[in-house]
């Protein structure tokens, strides 16, 4: 069905065990996940021999494993599945976006042979919650060589040994740096890029911190923000590496060595709800926030600065909150928060070239508050994977004049609560032509070879 524009139109073995292929940011080994959204935390799927469309018979469903609740998407790193979640044993839980619940449990990472869902070992701590919407932890975990990284819920900034789970270090973002815990809980998917550690820590000069990713030192410490929910990533442009801090009041660029300045754009979304990360096309920035919080940035080619271009409007843009958009071709594709349904957005002016419910929940006319639906760009082509909030994997062709169906597949239940509806909001891995993605209850993993 193709919706037309409105308006404008490896197997683990005991050898594997002991080698490591490093894996930072930057590389594109295409059958790795190393952490949210891909080796490059770019939404794009590089691994080749997948399918084209899914099938009328639906897809192979390898295995599944029992999980406990959380957010966090899985990662995925030579032949092993890294799976963080919240087993709660006191409190009661509910979702209630201005109240804290409190909750006494354990924050769990979880490794698993990606290729029988088979555990491998468990690291578990003692983690009382007072958040709101406290199903467990929101970041992915990050693996880079021979260590993978957790961020908790309540601030517990941790690096673990792959082989084994043998702690290496650990920080407290509320007791080492008297940070504030966001009331949905810290979500800043810790970043990995050459010798440090970067993620959101909030408060004054702290805004972001970079550590030593084998000690855990603090390296340095920069801007006056909040925490807010956003994912550092870096990019190459202007002649410079810049490191990108969305925070709860603006975009800014800083230099991943020491933290200097370079720019910053203004950006307030509601509720410091910072979640989506910036997105880049050519020259162009697109940051986006909720309600109608948008800002489409010029980067410079001659040096690390930038411009604003345009701003978010009612009808214009798409005003992102829990799954970043995808920015390609001079079109953004992202849910919108107040809308619900997919919308693809010309770059040039923010106007709304189409919209369709079919990526979020299909039975929807009008609008859902929070629709969400996660993107996956398949390398060189227009076609997409899409993780909807309803359990459904889809693929599509998306481009400037319209959204085609080519087929879905039901993964899993959603398990998680929200307006009275019931959802999955954690992203998917994509890995050894596999998606793997999970719920409160456990995680799946389906065969995507073609």
């Amino acid at each position: 069905m193709l919706y037309r524009p409105f308006g404008r139109m490896r197997l683990f073995s005991t050898v594997a065990a002991f080698c490591f292929t490093a894996i930072t940011a930057s590389d594109s080994m295409a059958d790795n996940w190393p952490g949210w959204m891909g080796p490059s935390r770019d939404g794009v799927y590089r691994e080749k021999g997948i399918i084209d469309e899914v099938p009328a018979e639906g897809l192979k469903v390898k295995w599944r494993t029992p999980i406990a609740g959380g957010y966090a998407g899985p990662a995925v790193v030579d032949g092993r599945v890294f799976v963080f979640d919240y087993q709660k044993t006191a409190g009661e839980a509910f979702n209630n976006p201005g109240e804290r619940a409190n909750l006494q449990g354990q924050e769990r990472l979880t490794v698993l042979e990606a290729g029988s869902g088979k555990q491998l070992w468990q690291y578990a701590y003692n983690c009382p919650y007072s958040i709101s919407y406290p199903a467990g932890p929101r970041c992915t975990p990050t693996v880079d060589g021979g260590h993978v990284y957790i961020l908790g819920s309540e601030g517990d900034l941790q690096a673990l040994r792959v082989t084994d789970g043998e702690l290496v270090w650990k920080r407290s973002l509320k007791e080492d740096f008297s940070a504030e815990v966001p009331i949905w809980g810290f979500s800043a998917h810790p970043l990995v890029d050459s010798d440090l550690l970067y993620t959101m820590v909030g408060g004054d000069g702290q805004g972001i911190v970079a550590f030593d990713k084998l000690t855990g030192e603090v390296k340095w410490k920069a801007i006056d923000s909040a925490a807010g929910y956003c994912p550092p990533s870096i990019i190459e442009h202007g002649g410079a590496r810049q490191l990108i801090a969305y925070t709860p009041t603006s975009v800014t660029s800083l230099d991943p060595a020491t933290g200097k300045q370079y720019w910053s754009i203004p950006i307030e979304p509601s509720f410091e709800m910072s979640i989506a990360r910036p997105m880049v096309d050519g020259d162009l920035m697109y940051a986006s926030g909720i309600r109608t919080e948008a800002v489409m940035i010029e980067l410079a080619n001659d040096r690390p600065s930038a411009k604003e271009i345009w701003r978010g409007e009612p009808k214009n843009a798409v005003h992102s909150a829990n799954a970043t958009p995808i920015f390609a071709d001079g079109v953004v594709y992202g849910t919108d928060c107040d809308q619900g349904s997919l919308i693809a957005v010309d770059a040039k002016d923010g106007s709304r070239l189409w919209s369709t419910f079919e990526a979020t929940k299909p039975d929807e006319k009008r609008f859902i508050k929070h629709g969400t639906a996660f993107l996956t760009r398949v390398a060189d082509t227009d076609r997409y994977l899409i993780f909807s909030e309803t359990g459904d994997l889809q693929m599509a062709k998306l481009t400037a004049t319209g959204y085609e169906d080519l087929g879905r597949f039901h993964v899993l239940e959603p398990t998680s609560e929200c307006f009275g509806r019931s959802v999955v909001w954690s992203h998917p891995a994509y890995s050894g032509q596999t998606v793997f993605a999970r719920n409160d209850k456990e995680i799946v993993a389906v065969d995507l070879a073609k």
